[in-house]
């Protein structure tokens, strides 16, 4: 049997992990039980991710030493995933000297093999810090609203994505000085160069690892449409140093040195156990076996990876990437399990807002763990976003989990206790119930195989329900005097399919599995790196219809959630709803006072015609900003046959499929900025419009057109010459609105060869 690495998308250490985040944790902790259940040696790595911007300006903030802070949240991860029952082999932390030791090393090799080049970029400089300031760290002036609250990436009062040069009196977040444009230089890895070997990696290890469609997509829309050079560097203190000469004040960017975290960690734990004397291993058994004079003659390692789809490209091409550029022959990705987002009632999770469960939250409801991963697993987003909500909750865990399943164990061992003495009866083989129990064994065991544990869990709950009806139907209360061999039949099935359940269902609820073998005299067998091995039962044992004799005492586990108790949850973790509405009036009077200086009407066409410069361009891949959770970075094709770099807010309102491919209009002469380390070259046009209660945006199509189109108003000529570069005031001097359906300024259509510019949901909106 090959051997199985498996890790799971490390968590940014400066927050309080939500239920969301802890989906890929848990999911790599199942498949991880699966494994080392059936008889695979295994190792599940994990860790907190603690380089990068956001901790040096969180530590700022409360006051802490970037250290302090980390080490902090660190303790707090660690609870949370204590108290939820995750069994990592080792759960380490990527500010570690192993991490700085292996990614030196690989940037080295990059290094000598050509694929490191170098550009400059301007950026602010603080003279009193004597450093570059990254976005975070720097304070200002909004230059479209006119707040004094603004930050280098945006403006929270009015929304607005900003460039730290954009902002008007910038100062230091740090000193409050007045800080200066400078030119700096950063390192770049070169993708492009990358490609051609990382194009014949992902078509042979796609296929042969079975990575899900949304993985396969998203990687060859990447690899398709042409691979960018992506900075590995930062202006930072807080980090992995560059061992290149002329970079001695940078560090590595954290998406750069984060996904290195999984082999650092496992040489963590390796040195560790070393250091304590016991069940040494060499941590290149796993991650480089053909140098590893421990991995001779050993089985092959397959990694599995679990990851949130805003991940994808990180782990099947960036990472790879890296691997692939270095002469040695590393592990790389097998299986790729990746998630869609799991959502909170009807809006996101936030902690800042008091909305959602976070880690701390699910403790302190009294709801015991195995409760919430059951409901996580019972509804893992596979497929497509799923809404987390109280009421689902309730009633998936009253219906299922307790009116299902613990209906059946408690309902079938009680009737032993009561009616047989505590003994399990003696009886024969019930053929027709397990040639139904056994199909589906076999099922889930193939699902477990791929990751697919969502479906491989809720056919275990078919099994249940099977035997509910199965008990139901036979009636045992009655058939105990009537016909007492039946009865006996019945209920030795049926205790022996519950030892099955336990065993499959471990993985998943392991505190729930464990006191249910109990009853029944018996445990799950429990291993992991470094640890005493649990002795118990495994996977060996399913279809095993002997080895069973007794019930204990046994007790109500899971108790149901009413609908008072419901209730208060929702209310108690909505937050403050009139707070919310306060704000956001609060926002929208403040930004209808501040608006940016706006030209007269009759001025505005001929402003428009002289100065702005609007492009159909072909959206050819999109992809998350790392450090910037509303950004998506858009490639573009616009027709001037090189790429496009922009970004734009919209990915709190729309998926990435909704944006491939689609012809759209960029503001092609807008001065380019820097947001959280991407530059942006344009600005996409979209209006907004309401759903019900909810926030929705539309981007103005222009599909007929063909990239390179220009689009101008009515009257106006297609070939004048537009002013080569503008600002960002200068853009919103104009206004641009939908006005029942039909794009225009100052009473004047849009035009894309000759055919005007519509929209079909913001009716009625300003376009920006």
């Amino acid at each position: 049997m090959n051997r199985r690495l498996i890790t799971s998308a490390l968590p940014y250490v400066n927050n309080i992990p939500h239920l969301g985040n802890l989906i890929q944790m848990l999911s790599g902790d199942v498949f991880a039980r699966f494994c080392r259940n059936k008889g695979y040696d295994t190792l599940y790595i994990c860790g907190t991710d603690e380089y990068g911007t956001a901790t040096e300006t969180k530590a700022i903030e409360e006051k802490k030493t970037p250290r302090e802070l980390c080490d902090y949240y660190y303790q707090e991860h660690t609870k949370i995933y204590d108290w939820f029952h995750i069994n990592f082999d080792k759960f380490g932390r990527t500010s570690n000297e192993q991490c700085t030791e292996i990614t030196q090393a690989l940037f080295n090799d990059l290094d000598k093999a050509g694929y490191i080049k170098e550009h400059v970029n301007k950026q602010l400089f603080c003279p009193k810090c004597n450093m570059y300031l990254a976005d975070r760290y720097v304070d200002g002036t909004c230059p479209k609203c006119g707040s004094t609250k603004a930050r280098g990436d945006q403006c929270d009062d009015c929304g607005s994505l900003l460039d730290p040069i954009e902002l008007k009196d910038p100062k230091c977040h740090t000193c409050g000085s007045t800080p200066e444009v400078r030119e700096t230089k950063h390192l770049y890895i070169d993708l492009p160069n990358l490609s051609k070997n990382l194009d014949a990696w992902m078509a042979k290890t796609s296929v042969e690892g079975k990575w899900s469609d949304n993985a396969i997509n998203i990687t060859k829309a990447w690899i398709r449409d042409g691979l960018n050079e992506r900075a590995i560097t930062r202006d930072l203190k807080w980090g992995i140093p560059v061992p290149k000469a002329g970079y001695e004040d940078k560090v590595f960017y954290v998406w750069f040195n984060a996904p290195i975290g999984y082999m650092s960690i496992t040489k963590q734990l390796a040195d560790e156990l070393k250091a304590e004397g016991k069940n040494t291993f060499d941590w290149k058994s796993w991650w480089n076996p053909s140098e590893s004079e421990e991995a001779k003659g050993k089985e092959h390692v397959e990694l599995f990876q679990f990851i949130g789809k805003d991940n994808i490209p990180f782990h099947t091409v960036i990472f790879p990437s890296t691997l692939l550029g270095s002469p040695h022959d590393w592990t790389k990705l097998f299986h790729m399990s990746s998630t869609e987002y799991m959502n909170y009632e009807d809006g996101k999770f936030s902690k800042s807002r008091g909305v959602g469960v976070f880690g701390t939250d699910a403790i302190e409801t009294g709801i015991p763990a195995d409760a919430w991963r059951f409901y996580i697993f019972y509804n893992r987003p596979e497929k497509q976003d799923f809404q987390f909500t109280w009421k689902d909750f309730m009633e998936k865990m009253n219906s299922e989990l307790i009116g299902n399943l613990g209906n059946l164990v408690n309902r079938t061992l009680l009737f032993v206790n009561r009616y047989f003495e505590g003994k399990i009866p003696d009886a024969p083989v019930d053929e027709e119930l397990w040639a139904q129990v056994r199909d589906l064994e076999a099922k889930i065991t193939e699902n477990l195989e791929w990751a697919n544990l969502k479906d491989a869990f809720r056919q275990c709950f078919e099994i249940s329900d099977i035997c509910n009806k199965k008990f139901q139907a036979a009636e045992p209360w009655k058939t105990r005097e009537s016909d007492p061999a039946a009865c006996a039949k019945l209920i030795h099935n049926l205790c022996y399919v519950i030892k099955d359940l336990m065993i499959m269902m471990n993985p998943y609820m392991p505190q729930y599995t464990q006191i249910v073998m109990g009853y029944l005299g018996k445990s799950i067998k429990e291993t992991q790196v470094g640890k005493e091995t649990k002795e118990g039962l495994d996977w060996s044992d399913l279809g095993n219809t002997t080895g069973l004799d007794k019930v204990g005492p046994t007790e109500v586990y899971f108790k149901p959630l009413d609908q008072k108790t419901m209730l208060a949850f929702r209310e108690k973790f909505g937050g403050q709803k009139s707070a919310k509405v306060e704000n956001k009036e609060e926002k929208k009077a403040k930004k209808s006072k501040s608006e940016p200086t706006v030209l007269p009407v009759d001025k505005q066409a001929d402003f428009f015609n002289a100065n702005i410069e609007l492009t159909v361009a072909k959206i050819l891949k999109v992809e998350n900003n790392p450090e910037g959770e509303k950004l998506y970075i858009e490639t573009l094709d616009d027709g001037s046959g090189t790429e496009r770099i922009i970004q734009s807010g919209l990915r709190m309102y729309l998926k990435p499929e909704e944006l491939l491919g689609k012809n759209i209009i960029v503001v092609s002469n807008l001065a380019p900025r820097t947001m959280r380390g991407v530059e942006s070259r344009g600005m996409l046009l979209a209006g907004d419009y309401k759903d019900g209660d909810k926030d929705c945006v539309e981007v103005l199509d222009v599909s007929w057109a063909k990239p390179g189109t220009k689009v101008v108003l009515e009257g106006s000529d297609v070939n004048s010459a537009k002013k080569a570069e503008i600002t960002g005031d200068d853009f919103f001097s104009v206004q641009i609105h939908a006005v029942n359906g039909t794009v225009e300024i100052a009473g004047k259509k849009l035009l894309a060869c000759g055919k005007p510019i519509t929209t079909t949901k913001a009716l009625n909106s300003e376009i920006g």
